[in-house]
């Protein structure tokens, strides 16, 4: 991976989004549809895009809002839908927007009062408090947002009845109805003035923060947080979790410093990331710079994106890898929550760590592989039939002390306070907490690349097959197993991975770029990991080939 010449370091002033200009092109840009760039695409985590290139305007927006309002009684999705937006700057314009269209449908929407940002965990959790044990007139959810993606970027993200991310089986017919309704020059859209919007009865209000912060002691034992006396701090990098940091921390007094208290729909205090964006990833030792700058003066060190659906970890040794993270918190869990349903599964995505498969299975559950996205773990925590989940992006959620569902969508609050609760009753720092799990189980080294390709190279790995690796060895190791569907739930992965004795690598395109990612792993040692990363470029190439 190339770094650039910019990364780490904060942008200029003269480099700063034009706000105004964003918002404008938002009202006044005209989508065209039969641009594949300029149509509405779900991807992993909902609609993204940006008004100044035409891929995320008011068009947009309305047609989406007005297929949700369409389809969602198909769903049984006739109680309240719930919305939220974070402080992207095209968040609340798409905010008025989406109300304007759910209103003239006279679908019941409930935001928190003045608009506030609201995190998305929040949002999961209204739904599933909603939900849970009832039949009828269904909740849903919006969150508008594009998570970590550059401020210049708009996001808009679904969650159906089940709390979380919503799958292909709601995104496919949300975005084939937007489509339709966007090359009908949205003549379907129905729209409420905002005057009209804002004396509508179908807008109700509610403080969504307070029964959050307080429900949070149904799930982490904060008291034994705040008797530990560890010095937290917290960087909301200027998202939506700042207000519920501070409610945590009043409420419970477990000494959480706030070390940036910024909003900035620029985020002007965020460094670039490795290729010159500015991108509030959790997982970048590039964004972290301000969390690492601190790290010896606090034992642990929390950030979140602007949506709070992510975290990233720091500790004095610096920013800890979100597998070793990730595993950590996977294994103290599953050994201190003596109410979990017995024989549930606990979720992993294809591109996390064959360390968690160990921990999991030592703990007495059972694996549930999926592809890349936390959508494929909501189902399973809310029917209690999955206890914890996780991707390797630095995003997880598991149930509460009853072992009910809390949050159904990735939670950068219960994430990250999982590892303030093991360090507290562990008495270990999670450094020393992750090698005592070396020891037992083994030490992987972890990687992950970008590769370039085009868009048919792209297109390719649809037709990829297990026949399609002739290799029988990799890095020396006998391939076991190749798979184009993920073990758990058999969906596809939309790539291959391939298992060989000790070490495996997995390969799948992106959504957004001319690039497609490999993930790979050895028990073997950092050495084998090079050989391992270079064959898999070799096997994936060779197969690509073959097509």
């Amino acid at each position: 991976m190339q770094v650039g010449n910019k990364a780490g370091t904060l942008p200029a002033n003269s480099a700063l989004v034009n706000i105004q200009r964003l918002i404008a092109q938002y009202y006044e840009q005209e989508p065209d549809p039969s641009d594949p760039l300029q149509q509405v695409v779900f991807g992993t985590s909902g609609h993204r895009g940006c008004s100044l290139v035409g891929s995320y305007t008011l068009k947009h927006i309305a047609a989406i809002a007005q297929a949700i309002a369409d389809l969602r009684a198909s769903w049984g999705a006739t109680g309240p839908l719930f919305i939220g937006i974070d402080t992207h700057a095209l968040s609340e314009p798409a905010l008025y927007t989406t109300l304007e269209v759910l209103c003239a449908n006279q679908v019941d929407v409930v935001a928190a009062y003045d608009f506030a940002y609201t995190p998305t965990p929040v949002i999961s959790r209204e739904i599933v408090r909603h939900n849970f044990g009832r039949n009828t007139d269904l909740a849903d959810g919006i969150i508008i947002t594009p998570s970590h993606n550059p401020p210049t970027d708009g996001g808009f993200k679904y969650n159906p009845p089940l709390g979380g991310p919503a799958s292909p089986f709601f995104t496919e017919p949300i975005a084939k109805r937007a489509n339709e309704i966007l090359q009908d020059g949205c003549r379907a859209v129905k729209r409420l003035s905002w005057r009209a919007t804002q004396e509508c009865p179908y807008l109700h209000f509610k403080d969504m923060l307070t029964p959050f912060v307080q429900e949070l002691a149904q799930v982490i034992n904060l008291p034994a947080i705040k008797a530990s006396g560890l010095k937290i701090a917290v960087n909301p990098q200027g998202g939506a979790s700042l207000r519920y940091w501070d409610r945590i921390n009043e409420l419970y007094g477990i000494g959480v410093t706030i070390i940036n208290r910024d909003i900035d729909p620029n985020f002007s205090f965020i460094p670039y990331d490795y290729d010159n964006h500015q991108r509030m990833d959790c997982m970048s030792p590039y964004t972290m710079k301000p969390l690492l700058a601190v790290k010896d003066d606090y034992d642990l060190c929390i950030a979140n994106d602007p949506d709070a659906d992510r975290h990233g970890v720091v500790t004095k040794e610096g920013l800890l890898p979100s597998n070793h993270y990730l595993t950590s918190i996977m294994h103290y869990l599953c050994h201190h929550r003596a109410n979990w349903p017995q024989g549930c599964g606990v979720g992993k995505t294809i591109g996390a760590s064959m360390m968690m498969d160990k921990v999991i299975a030592d703990a007495g559950f059972s694996v549930y592989e999926t592809p890349i996205g936390f959508k494929w773990f909501s189902e399973g925590l809310f029917k209690q039939q999955l206890c914890f989940g996780c991707e390797e992006s630095a995003g997880a959620s598991y149930l509460d002390f009853s072992g009910k569902p809390f949050t159904t969508d990735k939670d950068g609050f219960l994430a990250g306070l999982a590892g303030a609760e093991l360090c507290a009753i562990s008495g270990l720092d999670l450094v020393s907490y992750y090698q005592r799990l070396t020891t037992k189980y083994g030490n992987p080294s972890y990687g992950r690349i970008d590769e370039p390709t085009t868009a048919q190279g792209k297109q390719a790995f649809v037709h990829l097959t297990a026949q399609s690796v002739q290799a029988q060895k990799l890095a020396g190791q006998q391939i076991v197993q190749v798979f184009t569907t993920a073990p758990g739930n058999h969906a596809p992965i939309g790539g291959i991975k391939v298992l060989a004795d000790g070490c495996w690598f997995s390969a799948r395109p992106s959504g957004t770029e001319n690039i497609y990612k490999i993930y790979y792993e050895s028990f073997l040692g950092p050495e084998h990991l090079e050989l391992v990363r270079q064959e898999a470029v070799d096997i994936v190439t060779r197969a690509l080939s073959a097509q």
